[in-house]
This record gives structure tokens, sequence and C-alpha cells, in this order.
């Protein structure tokens, strides 16, 4: 069965909300127990429960700045302690930070890295561990975006971050393969989610032209359809990455973009 994460441990950062929280749900409805791990514990403690109550699931919810390697390891020692295994990380966790090369702040520059790219690596390399010592393989499922193979004005830490993370997923899939454990990278184009609804003023401003003509052209104009991708969209895919019966796929990203890069 494609896409059967029932009763695997997943844990999902930036799981509180936006694609996170639309992911932790596909898995949820699904049967998958999931750890929902986001920067603000009420909301992850809220959203965990919601999860349990409505789809009969076990959950657990922790709090996790993906960049500190302490709560990182003391999140995926909580996940132990109360499943005894981890199967699936969705690596999600993510900001946006808008501004030209040469205004870039780089205290701003090193935090958008060190969220997406560190955070990755800190919470990748720590289910990787449990995954090894448990000896039950697992999935890897990183975050990445259209700008992991294209590149926009005003975003050049994020493009820079997520084209990293493509060639990390590679490197996962390569050191992975020994013990049953794959990875894919998920390039998601446009979805409207709080994070791009406020990128939306702020390239109006930038680039000085409307907040329509931002939706149609920048953000839609690559697309065929002129269409944005849904967080359902990428909650399906992540489900069939997660759920996929062999390591078939493993090192390879999935565009989910409205044809945007292909």
């Amino acid at each position: 069965m494609l896409g059967n994460v029932k009763d695997k441990v997943s844990l999902i950062t930036g799981a509180a909300s936006g694609l996170g929280k639309g992911i932790a749900t596909k898995f949820a409805q699904n049967g998958s127990h999931v750890v929902v791990a986001d920067l603000d514990l009420t909301i992850a403690k809220a959203t965990a429960d919601e999860l349990s109550k409505q789809y009969g699931v076990s959950t657990l919810a922790v709090q996790m700045d993906v960049s500190s390697e302490e709560q990182v390891q003391a999140g995926i020692d909580a996940t132990i302690a109360k499943f005894g295994r981890v199967d699936v990380l969705v690596s999600n966790a993510g900001i946006q930070i808008i501004a030209p090369i040469v205004e870039f702040e780089f205290a701003k520059w090193k935090k958008l890295l060190d969220i997406h790219l560190n955070g990755t690596f800190l919470t990748t390399k720590a289910c990787m561990q449990k995954m090894i010592e448990k000896k039950t393989g697992g999935r890897v499922i990183v975050m990445g975006s259209i700008h992991s193979i294209e590149a926009s004005v005003d975003k050049s830490a994020y493009v820079a971050a997520k084209h990293a993370l493509l060639g990390f997923v590679r490197s996962i899939a390569k050191e992975g393969a020994p013990h049953n454990i794959s990875s894919n990278l998920i390039a998601p184009g446009f979805v409207r989610t709080p994070l791009v609804e406020k990128q939306i003023p702020e390239q109006a401003k930038s680039l000085g032209i409307s907040e329509d003509e931002v939706v149609k052209h920048i953000m839609l104009g690559d697309t065929v359809d002129g269409q944005f991708t849904t967080v359902d969209d990428i909650a399906n895919v992540a489900l069939f990455l997660a759920g996929f019966e062999t390591n078939a796929l493993t090192g390879q990203t999935m565009l989910v973009s409205h044809g945007i890069g292909m």
C-alpha cells in the first residue's frame, strides 16, 4: 500500500502551523503516531491534542528550536522514551527573510541558514543515530523549495540554504543506504501559507509593483496554470514518500510546483 504510515512514528518540525501542521494532520489521518516539534510549545501541545482526539493516534508535543543541538536531542530523546523508535523525520521548520544581497544583514543571513541548514542537519543526525541504533531503518524527508533548483531576487540566503539541502539529501541517501534509511527532498512551488503571505507586501515594496503583480508575475508567472500549490498537495507527497515500500526513490527531489522548474 503506497503511503502506508500506519503505526509509524513520525517526527515533524515546524508542525504547529502551515505546511508542518498540514503534514502532521495527513499523517495522523492515516494512522501515524505524530511528534509535533515546534518552537512554540503551547501551540504544539494544542496541535498534538487535537490530532490525538480527532484521529485516535498517539501524539507527543516537544519544544524544539531546530538550531539548538540541546533542544533537538531532548526532543528525540523524548520521542524514544515514549515510542521506543522514530521511523520518519519530516524536516520542515523554516523562515524567510527578504533583502537584496547588498543590504542583507549578516546576522539575519546566519539566522536563516542556522534554521534551514543546521536545523536539518541536527534533526537528521539525531534521528539517523536512533534509526541505526534500533536497526529499524527509516525515512528522512526534507522540505526544500523550488528555490532548491532556481533563484529569485532578494532571497539569496533562502536560495543558498535550499540549494544546500538538495545536496544534503543526496548525502543522506548515500550514507543511509546500508541502514535502510532513505531520503527525499520535497520542492514546493508557492504555497499560500503565512510565510508566503508575508512575502507578498515585502516583495511589492522591494520591487515597486503591486501585490497583485507579485502574485501573478513573480510567484505564479512560471506555473503552467497560474495556480498556487496547496498544503494538501505537499502533505500528500510527504505521505507518499514516507510510506513508499522500497528505497527506490531515495535521494530524489519531488517538484510540486504546477510546472515551475520542470
